[in-house]
Formats: structure tokens, sequence, C-alpha cells
């Protein structure tokens, strides 16, 4: 019987590998696992009217899960887990758990504090899939860090967007069987993830060998130029992504969009503004084997600061046809910066550490976005869209980091 299901279990890893490709087949389990990350977003409407749930309460069950992912990377970076223990095997059992709290927050939670319980948990289980993710297509895929990794981030995109458009196709269903669809997205993707296993480039950690020869610190790369450039340059890229991502259904619903394109709805605009990333990120990556990952990350950083800044000034007076175009544009560059960041960012530090330093990277970028999300939000509920001048400083002092700790660095492409 154990014969029988090794032979299953490498068959279909074999096929895997071989006919959709490994960097598929982790980015399609991405996609799959990152679902879980906004399935709460996309019910925002029927959430503010079952629990009488205003902007900032939405804005806060989204920080109950970016809470969750901090902690969680700070876990498994700092206890050195992310490079101990095997990629695959922690992705597996994140997105098994992350599915289980999804489904609680589904049809347990009975309001604003239970459902942020539950979606802190699944914050915590994502910590094992996102950056987990990444490690794996370092394994698989070394010599093309920047492209695969775009490839990761834009199922990332897709994931995030997955659940707007899950709400369009289920309109008429109850809001809590779109997030259990969510939870049954993840265990495919952990199934995909346990037939695929870890690249051949992988290096896990072992005790034995770190009693033997102790590795430098996770802290330490931050001394490292080449990495503190590139995480300076994430970090103001996080202060404005995850934010755009959670406003993105409140600009569609205050502006003229709904009037100009009633058909599709806010889950229907959203899902469009923000999946648009996912082509972002694969042009960026395709651009990065020409031009290098830095180039890109800082074009797109400058593109997505220069869009909230056009955003911020003209949506009272911009026609609807010229808000949708700006918020496609908006949507397609602000996230096509973030695989390229974290490309210079493993490139950067040593092979044994990019796990952890990953995480770490991470850890404190989504630290970043508790306080803009609850700022923004906040605001949003106040003075409506005007709130959106908060995105700009993130983009401008993520461009001055890096220009500044880059300089004489000697970045990688």
């Amino acid at each position: 019987m154990n014969t029988s299901a090794t032979v299953n279990q490498t068959g279909l890893r074999r096929l895997l590998v071989n006919v959709p490709g490994p960097v598929a087949t982790i980015a399609i389990a991405q996609l799959f696992g990152t679902a879980l990350w906004f399935s709460a977003n996309s019910t925002a409407a029927d959430l503010m009217r079952t629990w009488h749930a205003s902007a900032a309460d939405i804005g806060w069950l989204t920080n109950a899960v970016q809470l969750g992912f901090i902690l969680g990377t700070l876990a498994i970076s700092l206890s050195g887990g992310a490079d101990r223990f095997r990629a695959s095997k922690i992705f597996v059992c994140s997105a098994i758990l992350g599915a289980l709290f999804n489904v609680g927050f589904a049809w347990l939670s009975t309001g604003l504090v239970s459902g942020a319980i539950f979606r802190f948990g699944v914050g915590v289980c994502l910590a094992g899939i996102y950056p987990m993710g990444m490690k794996l297509i370092v394994g698989w895929a070394p010599e093309r860090t920047g492209q695969a990794l775009a490839q990761l981030v834009a199922m990332l995109t897709l994931g995030t967007a997955l659940p707007h458009a899950m709400r369009v196709m289920g309109a008429g269903f109850p809001w809590q069987w779109i997030i259990t669809a969510s939870s049954v997205l993840a265990l495919i993707g952990a199934v995909l993830i346990a037939a695929l296993g870890d690249g051949p480039h992988a290096i896990t950690r072992t005790p034995s060998v770190t009693a033997a020869k102790p590795s430098p610190s996770v802290l330490g790369a931050f001394r490292m130029r080449p990495f503190r450039a590139a995480t300076l340059g994430y970090f103001g890229h996080m202060w404005e992504l995850y934010t755009f991502w959670t406003a993105v259904p409140l600009l569609v619903a205050q502006t003229s969009l709904m009037t100009r394109f009633p058909s599709l709805g806010i889950s229907g605009l959203s899902f469009c503004v923000i999946g648009v990333g996912a082509l972002g990120s694969v042009i960026g990556g395709t651009l990065s084997r020409y031009i290098g990952s830095a180039k890109v990350a800082v074009g797109a950083l400058a593109m997505s600061g220069l869009c909230a800044l056009t955003f911020a000034i003209g949506w009272r007076h911009l026609p609807a046809d010229a808000i949708v175009v700006l918020l496609i544009l908006w949507g397609g560059s602000v996230v096509a910066d973030s695989p390229q960041f974290s490309a210079l960012a493993a490139k950067a530090c040593p092979r044994d550490l990019v796990g952890s330093a990953l995480a770490i990277q991470n850890s404190i970028g989504f630290a970043i976005t508790v306080v803009s999300i609850a700022a923004t939000t906040a605001l949003l509920g106040h003075i409506g869209l005007d709130a959106t001048w908060l995105l700009i400083p993130g983009p401008v002092l993520g461009l001055m980091g890096f220009a500044s700790a880059s300089r004489g660095a000697g970045l990688p492409r």
C-alpha cells in the first residue's frame, strides 16, 4: 500500500515537473493559497450589512490578517524554521490550517471580534504560504529569480482578486459559500505542492550543520547594502500596495464608475483593477531579463506613485473613463515592483538564509501595511477619497531609501 502511494506521488510529481513546469505549478498553488488573503474583503458589502460594520471595521478585518502574517513570518524567520524545514512541508501544512481558519470565519464567527480572531489565524498560516512560495521558486529556478518571482506575485495578485470574481459569479449565494470556496482552492494548492516538493537547488539547514558551523543571524542581512537597498524600496512599496487593494472597492463605490459601468458592479470592477496587477508583474518579470530587476522595480514604484498622486488630485474632476484607465494603470504598476525587490533581496543574502531573510522582509513590510491600512480606511470614513493622499509617501520614501542605500552597492541584475 505504501509502495503504491509512493509510486503515485512520484508519477504526479513527474507530471507536474514536466508538463506545466515547477514554476507554473508553484504559481498556481500560490494563486489558490492566497485566495484566503482577501476573501473577507470580497464580501465586505454583506458583512457591513449583516454585522453593521463600517469601512474602518473592514479595514481591521484586513489588519487582523496582516498582524497574523507579521507574527507568523517573525516566528519562522527569527527561529530559523524557514530554512531548517522543507519549504514544501511548511507550505502544505500552512495551506491546510489556513483553509480551516477561513472556514471557521465563514461559519463560526458571529461578529467583528470573533471574525478578527479567525482572520488572524488565516494570517499566521499565510506566513507559511507566501514567503515559502518564494523560497520554492529560488529552489527550482535560481538562474531566473526575477522572472520566476514575477509569475509567483502575478498569481498572488490574482489570488487577491479572485474572491471578488467569485462574488460576481456567486452573486446570489450566501457570503459564507464564497469564503468556503476559497478554502477549497487553498487545499488544492496544498495538494499541488505536496506532489511537487522542493527543488534541486533548495538548501535546508540541518541542526547538525548549524551546530558545526553557525550561520550568520538573519538580522545581519540588513548590514549588506544590496539587501538593505532592496528592502527599503520594498518597504515603501508595501505602504501603498495592500492599502490600495483594501481601498479599491471603496474607491470604485465613491467615484462615478458605478454609473458608467453598472453591469460590472463593485466586485467586477475591483477584480479588474486588482487582477491587472498580475499582467503588470509578468511584464515586469520579462523586462527584468533585459534591463535588470533594479530598473524594473524603480520604474514600477515611480509609476504607481504618480498614479496615486494623479488620483488624489483629479478624482473629483476626471471623467469615469479616465478614472478607470488611471485605476487600471495603478493596479498594474502597484505590484510589479514587488517580485523584483524580492529577487534583489534573495540574490543579495547567503543561500542558506534566503527563506529567513525573505520572511523577515515580509514581516516588517506587512507591519507597515497595518499602519497604512488603519490610517487610510479611517480617513476614508471621515474625508472620503482625499484619504488617498496618504498613499503617496510610500513610493516617495521607497525610492529615496533605495537610491540612498544602493549608491555604490553593486546591485545584482
